[in-house]
């Protein structure tokens, strides 16, 4: 190995200690360096690069549903943040204002958008009139700025990256359909490209957005047992409208509140997966948004022959459509093993001369380490199966965590005997409904609702709280 070359950097084991694990990936997979504004990150290049596959197929995913992009000003004047009185509370611990413009102060302070409701709705004022005008599908990519008091890289900072849909739609009907299907849209993504399974449904009145008549989420469950957001989607009703005087009329001439939904997914889907699918060597990425899908590394590289056809045998999965790279550094090849085992790479393919002989090289699987010898003629092929080896194994390991964490509860003294027993996880339990027993069951086991879940068990049962009728099942977590 050239000694001029750092050696691939241990990390914390995630069992000793989770939160610092995570710490030691984000940093030493590359994927983030920290700034000098408090609670603000730097995306390094491959971290950005995870960022980008994600964006480009969520992108294409949009426009298939008939949604444009467009991008709004970065700034909110006061005046306008504040005819949405709901939203403005909700939002209004969060913002960071501008008073000055250069050496004068602005007559108007400006808000740096948090989210960008007010903005599309004083558009949507302008260019909608008629019946003809709906719906309007919008989506923005573009980064907002919430003044969060405590921070951790891709799961909550202070500037993150994010897409937001709004739309406006003629009925009510056609804007809850809206809602839900960016909902599954975004749970589709979540599990056949991610391979992370979530849990879809409705938040509790105290937990929607704010502003929202109905506000829906997909919960996904961490390697620790503890839940994550990973996408929303809310149905604003006429509420915007009305407050922003947006009507149009309908074919009989007659004036209408149009209705509006928003749904969005942000950067913590990174820190989803990092949590969702590492080790303790590091990341494993999904192929579908992996950076690099494929790493080849040359064996006794020195010998002759073996770079001339490790460079084909990249030429030809490029050609295959791969994201392959090539590495041929003075490293040695146990230290190339390790680093993108860090990055986690799906598929390593091995080379060197034997190989070269036998018209074959070794495959190598990120998620089990799983090495198979495969035949040169048909490489396409053999990576293909492989890298869909790779997303089922991911699927199936963390499909397992979710369940074997997953337990039903009838009474707060359950819950936190199964928390002492089994550690974190996802509980199952009913609820009357009342928002003072949410708050109890929080304040007393230290889980909050997460979201109600679409598939409901049918059985009368009593609340996990008061013992009252039950009206429904909640799903309960910690939460990061």
């Amino acid at each position: 190995m050239a000694q001029d070359k750092k050696l691939v950097e241990s990390i914390t084991p995630m069992d000793t200690d989770f939160a610092q694990w995570y710490t030691d990936v984000v940093k030493k997979a590359d994927l983030v360096d920290y700034s000098s504004v408090k609670g603000c990150m730097i995306y390094r290049p491959y971290g950005y690069a995870i960022w980008e596959i994600i964006q480009k197929i969520l992108d294409a995913k949009f426009k298939e549903t008939g949604h444009e992009n467009v991008y709004m000003p970065l700034f909110i004047p006061e005046s306008l943040l504040n005819k949405e009185k709901d939203h403005v509370e909700g939002f209004a611990p969060e913002v960071a204002w501008v008073t000055l413009g250069g050496n004068e102060p602005l007559t108007e302070k400006l808000c740096v958008r948090p989210t960008s409701e007010t903005l599309f709705c004083e558009h949507y004022a302008n260019i909608i009139t008629s019946w003809r005008d709906l719906p309007k599908l919008y989506n923005q990519w573009c980064s907002v700025v919430r003044w969060e008091k405590t921070t951790r890289p891709f799961l909550r900072t202070r500037e993150f990256l994010w897409q937001e849909g709004h739309t406006m739609h003629a009925t009510a009907e056609e804007a809850q359909e809206e809602t839900l299907r960016m909902l599954n849209l975004y749970a589709d993504f979540c599990e056949q490209e991610l391979a992370i399974p979530v849990i879809r449904g409705p938040k509790t009145e105290s937990d929607k957005f704010a502003g929202a008549v109905a506000t829906y989420a997909i919960e996904a469950l961490m390697h620790d047992g503890k839940a994550l957001q990973a996408g929303t989607s809310h149905y604003f009703g006429d509420g915007f409208a009305r407050a922003f005087g947006i009507q149009y009329t309908d074919k009989n001439n007659t004036l209408h509140y149009p209705h509006q939904t928003s749904w969005g997914v942000t950067t913590r889907l990174i820190g989803a997966i990092i949590m969702t699918h590492g080790d303790d060597s590091g990341l494993v990425l999904p192929p579908a948004v992996a950076p690099i899908q494929v790493v080849i590394v040359p064996v006794a590289q020195h010998k002759e022959g073996v770079l001339e056809k490790a460079e084909e045998l990249r030429g030809r999965l490029m050609a295959a459509g791969f994201r392959v790279k090539l590495d041929d550094s003075d490293n040695s090849a146990g230290w190339k093993y390790a680093e993108y085992e860090m990055k986690g790479v799906p598929v390593r393919l091995e080379i060197g001369p034997r190989d070269i002989e036998s018209n074959q090289c070794v495959l190598v699987a990120r998620h089990d380490r799983k090495k198979d010898f495969v035949s040169l003629d048909t490489l396409e092929e053999a990576v293909k199966e492989k890298l869909e080896a790779v997303r089922l194994g991911l699927w199936e390991k963390a499909k397992e965590n979710r369940d074997r964490r997953t337990s039903e509860c009838e009474t707060m003294e359950e819950i936190r005997h199964t928390l002492d027993e089994k550690g974190d996880g996802f509980i199952l339990a009913k609820w009357c409904g009342s928002p003072e027993c949410e708050e109890k069951v929080k304040a007393e086991t230290g889980v909050g609702s997460r979201c109600i879940p679409f598939r409901q068990d049918k059985r009368a049962g009593v609340c996990v709280c008061c013992g009252k009728p039950a009206a429904t099942t909640v799903l309960w977590a910690k939460a990061y």
